[in-house]
């Protein structure tokens, strides 16, 4: 059998019935918790957390709501200080000068040193959604009235922004009016001024949502949710004005987001659901090329019709890794993993290994 054909026969077997004695690599996780509790809000339904540190510890957001793109749905926040999570508020919602409301979406938060960026998205759907930034000065406690971005900036589209040497942020982006398309977007100046690339892929190659990679070298590597079923990656070696092609990469994926970040050791952690399809089993992996992962943590696996989704995934000062994700739409869970207790394994012909 060939490669090719024992990594498809792999994947054939994440979307069977999942056995039970996969390994966890659970050793190394340190603190795991709900942000909140269900009669804590207002809302029923939740997703697409993102995790930023500050300088009092963490700050959380996500959009809630009755259910995605209804026009109730909100940016909520949650900050950790003195070991727990406050109560969640509201941050930003859809509505409008004529008080007609829309729905919020994908939330991602930035601390810039001096302040924390808040970009979301507005509007009925991902297609014809524009990007909003909300500003807080004191660390997440109040927030700025909402600034729409520019045409054709939608900011961050789900995963953090990447601070480059030069002094350029980095905001990894993509748009779904036109087919699922990636492009970057740049500001100097904290979201006031921006400049962005071309698409990256043309309708042929499905991909939305990147995450950054930073390399020693200054290089630097997107990795993408696609509908290809597996992971893209592509590669700049010019702080991210241009980029190689968009190519599979040897990680599945059930057409479902992902993050990674790169670690202050060199390695490189990345967080997915490591299936074809579904959203029932949630991993993490590391790597130290980018292109050679191995099997680290296994976050949640349970039966086919839950949904464990939508990772962020940051370090901190003290080099732990933190990381948020929805838990069956009801919660956000937050996790802690000390990189030093990490233990890794190999996949199996590209299945995630038994214990």
């Amino acid at each position: 059998m060939t490669k090719t054909l024992l990594f498809f026969s792999a994947l054939l077997i994440c979307n069977s019935v999942v056995p039970q004695n996969l390994y966890k690599g659970d050793k190394c996780i340190i603190r795991s918790e709900f942000i909140y509790q269900p009669e804590e809000v207002k809302f029923p339904s939740c997703h697409a957390s993102t995790i930023a540190e500050t300088p009092d510890g963490l700050i959380a957001a996500w959009f809630g709501g009755t259910a995605e793109k209804n026009p109730d749905v909100g940016i909520w926040i949650s900050r950790f200080t003195n070991g727990k999570w406050s109560k969640p508020e509201e941050a930003a919602n859809g509505i409008r000068e004529n008080n007609k409301r829309f729905p919020c979406w994908n939330p991602v938060l930035y601390n810039s040193g001096d302040e924390i960026l808040l970009f979301y998205k507005v509007g009925p759907s991902p297609s014809e959604w524009w990007g909003e930034l909300i500003i807080s000065d004191d660390k997440g406690i109040s927030w700025s009235a909402s600034h729409k971005l520019p045409e054709g900036i939608i900011g961050p589209v789900k995963n953090k922004p990447v601070l480059m040497k030069n002094g350029v942020l980095l905001c990894p982006s993509s748009s779904e009016s036109d087919g699922w398309r990636v492009h970057m977007e740049m500001t100097s100046d904290n979201g006031i001024t921006w400049t962005r690339t071309q698409t990256l892929n043309d309708k042929k190659i499905a991909a939305i949502q990147p995450s950054v990679l930073i390399y020693p070298t200054g290089k630097l590597e997107i990795l993408c949710r696609s509908k290809q079923s597996r992971i893209l990656t592509s590669w700049s070696e010019d702080n991210g004005a241009s980029w190689t092609e968009l190519v599979p990469s040897a990680i599945p994926n059930p057409n479902s987001g992902i993050d990674a970040v790169s670690l202050k050791d060199g390695r490189h952690i990345l967080v997915y659901n490591h299936l074809t399809s579904g959203r029932n089993m949630l991993n993490m992996a590391i790597s130290d090329d980018g292109i050679n992962w191995k099997p680290a943590v296994l976050l949640e696996n349970d039966i086919k019709d839950t949904e464990y989704s939508y990772p962020a995934v940051i370090q901190s000062n003290d080099k732990m890794i933190h990381i948020t994700y929805t838990w069956n739409r009801k919660l956000v869970k937050h996790v802690v993993i000390d990189p030093g207790l990490i233990e890794v394994r190999s996949f199996t012909n590209g299945a995630w290994p038994s214990e």
